[in-house]
């Protein structure tokens, strides 16, 4: 009987030490989302229930491509990383098997979350958040409309080039010219 005893209080301390590890690994896992949401400038959330893992490791390697990272958590602990954040009004979104992605480009992830939801039923995007402004399924789609900031920084210098590129083509345009007539000039007495 001594045996049992001593057994079933190794067991108790056993389990209390996992515990402990599986508490300690949660509040790892809170501080890490986060520190991701106050990164963040904008946070999508949708379902991803029926997805198979090769769909999951597409969409993942896709938002990476994108500069937008794509988290699987526990509701319960995304709510209370969300606490103190400008994403926080996502937290009535999560309720179900949900996914969250982020980008610090406001366009990104809306935007390939948007595509990936096109090719993918399961997909299916509940809403999101733009800092303090909250997204319903509209306001993600308007936001994957919207160019990228790199596509907007190359029309920016595009912009900026072109005067330069027709500063430089008036100036050299007298010159070839002038050039031409010498040439033409030049042809015609040979020919004389």
């Amino acid at each position: 009987m001594g045996a049992t005893r001593r057994s079933c209080q190794q067991a108790k301390t056993a389990n209390r030490r996992e515990l402990a590890v599986e508490r300690a690994a949660k509040k790892d896992a809170v501080e890490a989302l986060n520190g991701l949401f106050k990164a963040t400038s904008v946070a999508v959330v949708a379902h991803y229930s029926g997805l198979t893992v090769a769909q999951m490791q597409k969409l993942r390697m896709q938002m990476k491509q994108a500069g937008a990272s794509v988290k699987v958590s526990k509701n319960r602990l995304a709510k209370i990383a969300l606490e103190g954040t400008d994403v926080v009004a996502i937290g009535s979104l999560l309720k179900g098997p949900t996914v969250i992605a982020t980008s610090n480009d406001p366009v990104a992830a809306p935007k390939v979350a948007i595509e990936f939801a096109k090719t993918n039923e399961q997909f299916v995007i509940l809403g999101g958040s733009m800092g303090k402004t909250v997204l319903d399924i509209n306001g993600v789609k308007a936001l994957a409309a919207l160019p990228s900031l790199d596509e907007l920084r190359g029309k920016i210098v595009g912009l900026l080039v072109a005067p330069a590129t027709k500063i430089a083509q008036l100036t050299t345009a007298p010159a070839s010219k002038l050039a031409r007539v010498v040439q033409a000039y030049a042809s015609k007495s040979e020919a004389a």
